[in-house]
């Protein structure tokens, strides 16, 4: 298979984890017998320093014709600190989401048996999590009218909502939830929010044509609560923008590192896969920024892709890689010794590259040397 893939970067730690994941792809280039060819562009701060335009006119361009988008990391602490900027990194972001209709946005949480004690919870409470929350992307209070009054005395935000909107990713969480545990969760505020109502009312029709799904319904405030208290009881969680935001950002930290979570961001003809780490710019160059999250990214990537049994090969790597405890700071645990960025990468590309071969020296990805003996 051919697949043709723009890879974006971007800003801080994102070039450092970004170069992990092609290493994951390369491997599985080279064992599956697949042709991935790469289209390096620029978004964020470092395409506002270059030209001026957090998403240039080129990389759209490239984005629009390829078949799905790498994306490492988007931002800077100079941005970040400054909320006076009228051009941000973050506004090449929703543009491109917004050019490419990327409207469902899916965010795995796992928990994984050899990091529980990483996680703030109990392990009680975590072992066993696995949500997927679908989070709609391309409306709600993000993307309406915003107004400053004249005096800068008062501000509005508009939130909209179509049936249409909603419809189509709630069939998404319907389908995906089929080939799961069959339960859907719809958070909203139906009690306060007229949108919400309308997600509600959309969500509860559309369920009559998933017989085999449970859906159940939780106001947000509830649900936030839930997350931390009970996790194991969420399935596929469905939302809107702004709720969907919030809701999987705190469930991120279940997991022990942000580190390890990806996303993936799809429209009707292609996707956006990223990490959610952010841009990390002060740990920029030292090569101690955990590359699971970017890594798993192109996972979702290949998943997308119709490629599942290489982005299962990927995954079996992260998860022998969190086995054995080649791990960068984040989430070391115990271990005494403490991987690179560069070595989780190359380990993880080489154990893709001999799958059948579990006769692994642990000590050896520590001195630069081959994992596989």
């Amino acid at each position: 298979m051919k697949v043709t893939i723009a890879v974006i970067p971007g800003d801080g730690i994102g070039p450092e984890v970004i170069n992990q994941a092609k290493k994951a792809l390369d491997a599985i280039a080279d064992t599956y017998n697949h042709v991935f060819l790469y289209k390096e562009a620029l978004m964020g701060a470092c395409a506002i320093e270059e030209t001026g335009n957090p998403l240039p006119d080129k990389t759209l361009e490239i984005c629009k014709k390829v078949d799905a988008i790498l994306l490492g990391a988007i931002g800077d602490s100079t941005f970040d600190n400054n909320t006076s900027n009228k051009i941000t990194p973050i506004q090449g972001l929703l543009r491109l989401r917004r050019e490419l209709g990327l409207f469902c946005n899916i965010r795995p949480i796992k928990v994984y048996d050899g990091l529980l004690n990483n996680s703030p919870l109990k392990r009680e409470f975590i072992s066993g999590t696995d949500i997927l929350i679908y989070r709609e992307l391309t409306g709600g209070i993000y993307f309406g009218i915003k107004e400053l009054s004249d005096d800068k005395q008062n501000a509005f935000d508009g939130c909209s909502y179509s049936v249409e909107e909603i419809s189509r990713i709630t069939h998404l969480a319907f389908k995906s939830a089929q080939k799961r545990r069959k339960k859907v969760t719809l958070v909203d505020k139906a009690n306060i929010l007229e949108t919400s109502r309308l997600w509600r009312k959309t969500v509860t029709e559309i369920a009559k044509e998933y017989q085999d799904v449970v859906l159940e319904f939780l106001f947000v405030d509830n649900a936030a609560i839930q997350i931390i208290l009970n996790p194991k009881q969420f399935d596929v969680i469905l939302t809107e923008n702004l709720f969907g935001d919030i809701i999987a950002d705190e469930a991120s930290v279940i997991s022990g590192s942000v580190g390890l979570l990806a996303s993936a961001s799809i429209g009707i003809k292609t996707g956006l896969f990223k990490p959610i780490n952010g841009h990390l710019s002060h740990l920029k160059g030292k090569d101690i920024t955990n590359p699971l999250a970017s890594i798993l990214s192109a996972s979702l990537m290949l998943q997308h892709l119709g490629l599942h049994e290489e982005a299962f090969a990927i995954e079996r790597a992260v998860e022998k890689s969190i086995q054995l405890g080649i791990s960068t700071e984040d989430i070391k645990g115990k271990n005494k010794y403490v991987a690179t960025t560069s070595k989780v990468g190359d380990f993880i590309a080489d154990y893709i590259a001999n799958q059948e071969d579990s006769n692994l020296n642990f000590q050896n990805i520590h001195m630069g040397q081959s994992t596989i003996i």
